[in-house]
């Protein structure tokens, strides 16, 4: 019976030792991947708002072409009213694990920022700054807001959907149309459903509604949220 004692305590500690370790990295993951990324999106913004900041030549691109973006290279600001005042994440080339640790990332086989066709891009729900954490409260009409060096564009929010992850045709040209050929530039936000799961992809899309060179700014009205 000692011996069985001695087991059945020793197996005690060893539970208590395990589930400790799995509180820390439950904590870890849910509060300081949100630290670290934030404070990186922090220096990645300023940096590109420095640059963004810089004279440019009239021959400049409104935006930087697919072939001149490298994976992982950060090129935009998004910022979304909905989501706050001080919201503001860095865009960046491509959806792997690694970009989508820091910031929002552009699926690649879709169109540019402003094109005729879908822009596409992805961002986490819960852990690494959870850039698209709010995305269920979009509202339509609600301005999803990309800088680039020279220009400033402006999506309204059209739709929602909650599709299985294996959905992808909401990446095409025309979401779910496979036939239909692109007439107008439009947005496709996707993020996890629900929290804290990947059984399901939640999507917003929207459309470009307006565009503003950068040095003119873009009138505040525009950045109103509706209550």
């Amino acid at each position: 019976m000692r011996i069985v004692r001695g087991l059945v305590g020793l197996l005690g500690e060893l539970l208590i030792t395990a589930g400790a370790f799995l509180l820390l990295f439950v904590g870890w993951q849910l509060v300081w991947t949100d630290v670290v990324a934030d404070a990186d999106a922090d220096q990645v913004i300023s940096t590109l708002q420095t640059e963004f900041g810089e004279p440019t030549s009239d021959d400049d691109p409104a935006w930087v072409q697919p072939d001149k973006v490298k994976l992982g290279d950060a090129y935009a600001i998004v910022r979304i009213p909905r989501f706050g005042a001080k919201f503001a994440k860095p865009l960046y080339e491509g959806t792997t694990r690694d970009v989508l640790m820091r910031g929002i990332g552009h699926y690649s086989e879709t169109q540019q920022i402003g094109e005729v066709g879908n822009f596409a891009m992805a961002g986490h729900r819960t852990t690494y700054g959870k850039p698209f954490n709010q995305i269920d409260k979009l509202r339509d009409g609600d301005v999803v807001l990309v800088e680039t060096k020279k220009t400033y564009y402006v999506y309204r929010v059209t739709s929602h959907q909650i599709v299985p992850p294996t959905q992808v045709s909401v990446l095409l040209p025309v979401p779910d149309e496979p036939k239909a050929e692109a007439e107008k530039a439009t947005l496709t936000m996707t993020s996890c459903h629900p929290e804290f799961s990947a059984r399901e992809r939640y999507v917003v899309h929207a459309e470009l509604d307006a565009k503003y060179d950068h040095d003119q700014g873009v009138p505040s009205e525009v950045l109103k949220v509706a209550g």
